[in-house]
């Protein structure tokens, strides 16, 4: 059903900037090259780049080109959907990326909280209604959950046609992200599967030097990022494999890697494997997110997300720009290291006995 659509996806997420607007010109360089390339797959949110990225969307994409040269993929995310008018948001998603239907439409990132929030909305019911009235030609949703309730999901929502999944190297064997467990349940359910996050965010493109060096042994003339989107576009079932490109040189690798797309051989498999070996032994700071620290933070500092998300992907990258994106992103569910009165109270309570008072020092230092 989806062979005909290329397995690399130009994902709206990362676009060039200029301060905080979009490097429109960029962008429209970069669409340009993926579409030149024989690439037809764009995806967004409304959450993309602070709402910026749909309206990229239409002034890089659906206004310079005719509907049939591209798929566009957009999500239902139920914190934008305002007074529960569902009809509204869609209706606003239409407008603000100039196009008259989706060809794929996602319940936007899912895990057993949403859920809830989810079912409270009617989605389900009001995604297949789009797709009832074409104005959605394919309806899933992207998942970040364990592969337990993930089955749940596809046991209870049959009706869906396909689901994105976090796939990469590292996460492959994960007990938390869970990408072959997840990837297994998705195919016994016969549901193809987009996949996220081949990258890492970025961190499996810039990578230590042992790291490299076990790739280059196998091909000196890929890139890290080209052996990661290879691995996530290898298993059967995946339609394509999205790459949040922020710049033309990644624009340009990721065409060259995938324009005449080879699955990995045994040799690169083996190699990834080794890489993943390496990077999940690098020392990390053994935060669980129980959150027991955020329950009893006077100063409603983000811990688990600045220890996990920020702190503990520069140890493991040496990536200082990534690492502060994603302390920036951390800061999205509360307050920064730096609000850290050192009262200790978050240590009393760590059942990892971790010195977060410290790090959060150290963080504040390194982020911001």
């Amino acid at each position: 059903m989806y062979t005909h659509i290329p397995k690399l996806g130009f994902g709206m997420m990362r676009l060039p900037m200029n301060g905080a607007e979009v490097d429109i010109e960029q962008t429209k360089k970069m669409v340009d090259r993926f579409i030149d390339a024989g690439f037809t797959y764009f995806d967004t949110a409304r959450g993309y780049i602070d709402g910026l990225s749909e309206r990229a969307v239409k002034t890089a994409l659906t206004d310079r080109y005719p509907r049939d040269a591209y798929l566009l993929a957009d999500k239902y995310s139920w914190w934008c959907v305002k007074d529960g008018d569902s009809k509204g948001f869609f209706e606003s998603q239409l407008e603000r990326t100039g196009v008259e239907y989706f060809d794929f439409y996602l319940i936007h990132a899912l895990d057993k909280s949403s859920y809830e929030k989810y079912n409270a909305q009617n989605a389900w019911e009001f995604c297949a209604e789009l797709k009832n009235q074409r104005l959605v030609k394919n309806f899933g949703f992207s998942f970040h959950d364990d592969a337990e309730f993930l089955d749940k999901v596809l046991t209870e929502h049959p009706e869906v046609d396909f689901v994105q999944l976090q796939i990469n190297y590292l996460d492959w064997e994960s007990d938390s992200v869970q990408s072959a467990l997840c990837y297994q349940v998705a195919r016994r359910h016969n549901k193809p599967v987009t996949v996220m996050e081949p990258v890492k965010g970025g961190a499996l493109a810039v990578l230590p030097e042992d790291a490299r060096r076990m790739l280059a042994a196998v091909d000196a003339n890929r890139s890290p990022a080209s052996f990661a989107i290879r691995f996530a576009a290898s298993p059967d079932g995946i339609i394509t494999v999205l790459s949040g490109m922020s710049d033309e040189a990644q624009a340009e690798d990721n065409i060259n890697t995938m324009r005449d797309f080879v699955p990995l051989s045994a040799d690169e498999t083996e190699a990834v494997a080794a890489v993943a070996e390496l990077l999940n032994a690098i020392p990390t700071v053994p935060c669980t997110a129980c959150k027991y620290c955020v329950e009893n933070c006077p100063a409603g500092i983000a811990i688990p997300n600045i220890l996990r998300g920020a702190y503990n992907s520069y140890l493991s990258y040496n990536n200082l720009p990534m690492s502060k994106n994603r302390y920036k992103q951390a800061l999205e569910n509360g307050n920064a290291a730096s609000a850290c009165i050192g009262c200790g109270v978050c240590m009393e309570v760590c059942p990892q006995k971790i010195q977060i008072t410290d790090l959060m020092e150290k963080a504040a230092k390194l982020f911001e």
